[in-house]
């Protein structure tokens, strides 16, 4: 019942924190100026609009996966670059701010919060620490990759685009061969210990400041 329980949560966790994420996303390119995803109908909160098959899929075997790319038109930004790169974080930073507001109930009031909340309170952070701490690697098409291009130099802004449009392939070969082959035959998975020392970076901080 107890494994019932925790998995129901995490699907519910999950969902709600994909939804925000990408939420997040297309209420920050709206705002400077691209009408794209509204068009798209996704400025909303619904889950459903946001969930994308194959990253939820992922989810669930390799315990890392993706909502529904938001489609962002750069060329409406007034500053392209700099508004694309805050369009990108945006996302991250919402599971980071998800994860702050749950903290605060479980840190601070957990002797009046049922058992059953407290639970899934903690299952919503944990997934938000590693959805940010995924989504701000710095491999295509994840959201660091975009947002990194503000520090790269602008004599090779052009090879970082094409960085951005064609590397998505290979991280996801990556993903492959670090989950099926290092991980199961050598014990041993790059991207497990990249993500386990951001998380474990970010906790820290969030800890030590509430």
């Amino acid at each position: 019942m107890d494994f019932l329980v925790q998995f129901i949560f995490s699907i519910i966790a999950l969902v709600l924190v994909i939804a925000l994420h990408e939420f997040a996303h297309a209420y920050t390119a709206f705002l400077f100026g691209d009408p794209t995803a509204k068009h798209h109908g996704r400025v909303t909160l619904n889950p459903l609009k946001h969930l994308d098959p194959m990253g939820t899929i992922l989810m669930f075997l390799v315990g890392i996966g993706w909502g529904k790319p938001v489609p962002v038109n750069r060329y409406y930004f007034k500053k392209p670059l700099m508004y694309e790169a805050i369009t990108a974080l945006a996302g991250p930073l919402m599971n980071l701010l998800i994860a702050i507001v749950v903290l605060i109930p479980l840190k601070y009031f957990i002797v009046y919060i049922p058992q059953l909340l407290a639970l899934f309170l903690s299952i919503v952070f944990d997934i938000s620490i590693l959805l940010f701490a995924f989504n701000m690697l710095p491999f295509p098409p994840l959201d660091g990759s975009k947002f990194l291009q503000l520090i790269i130099p602008k004599k090779w802004q052009g090879k970082y685009q094409n960085y951005l449009m064609n590397a998505g392939v290979y991280f996801l070969v990556f993903l492959v061969i670090d989950n099926f082959i290092l991980g199961k035959y050598f014990g041993f998975s790059i991207l497990s210990w990249l993500i386990g020392w951001i998380v474990f970076f970010v906790k820290s901080i969030l800890f030590l400041g509430s």
